[in-house]
């Protein structure tokens, strides 16, 4: 992997990479997403194919200067996601860079329709927190209260101020999530790996739901490997 901007740097070492990436101090909300060259968010419904080997080195490192990882219903459904394994060499890495040994991960969940045998809830060391609203079903809230932190808040930014106390924030998607991130002014960052491949119609964007104005970005970083460019953009404030 190689460093096209803000310098030219070969071979980029995992120490390199780490200190590219790594969050500034106090309150940081990171959003990571891949997409298709020609815009679509998936590939056979999962994002999974639109990645090669460089794209999952960033996504595991950026997962590791996580302490909160902060996903939708929709995309842990979709993606099959487990809590994953982190060994003794990347919790170390994880405590070098000053982040909790196990981030939590917070699931954004309506309908709190989530499979409870999941890893996220059997064997997560750190709880899981499910972030829902009071019009939730309560005995579906009362059935995770046994194996999850439940979070009931009147506005996903009610949640992110309250997981912004754990330390820096990684949004995995959905796109309609993100969506309301922006809408809400509250993302800082957003990591967007472009993958060297067409899939033609029918997949959707790294945005969904209602509309909300434009935000700017500012490229702050660019890598390249195998054709795959891995973007790093500030967020910048909106004008009022």
């Amino acid at each position: 992997m190689r460093q096209l901007l803000p310098y030219p740097a070969d071979e980029l070492t995992d120490e390199d990479l780490l200190a590219a990436y790594a969050p500034p101090a106090g309150e940081h909300l990171r959003v990571n997403f891949v997409s298709s060259a020609d815009g679509a968010v998936t590939l056979n419904g999962v994002s999974g194919g639109l990645g090669g080997p460089g794209d999952r080195r960033i996504f595991q490192l950026l997962r590791d200067l996580a302490d909160v990882i902060l996903v939708a219903a929709g995309t842990v459904r979709n993606e099959g996601y487990g809590y994953p394994t982190f060994g003794a060499d990347r919790r170390a890495r994880r405590t070098a860079a000053g982040r909790r040994e196990w981030p939590t991960f917070a699931v954004v969940s309506r309908r709190l329709d989530l499979d409870l045998s999941s890893s996220l809830f059997t064997r997560a060391p750190a709880r899981t927190v499910v972030v829902t609203g009071p019009d939730s079903p309560p005995d579906r809230r009362a059935e995770l209260d046994r194996c999850a932190e439940v979070m009931v808040v009147d506005a996903v930014a009610d949640a992110v101020a309250e997981l912004h106390r754990r330390g820096p924030i990684l949004c995995e998607g959905g796109p309609s999530l993100f969506s309301r991130l922006v809408a809400d002014r509250l993302v800082d960052e957003l990591c967007l790996t472009l993958s060297p491949m067409l899939v033609g119609p029918g997949p959707g964007r790294i945005v969904g739901g209602p509309e909300h104005p434009p935000a700017s970005l500012d490229l702050r970083g660019l890598l390249e490997e195998d054709g795959a460019l891995f973007t790093r953009y500030a967020v910048l404030p909106r004008a009022e």
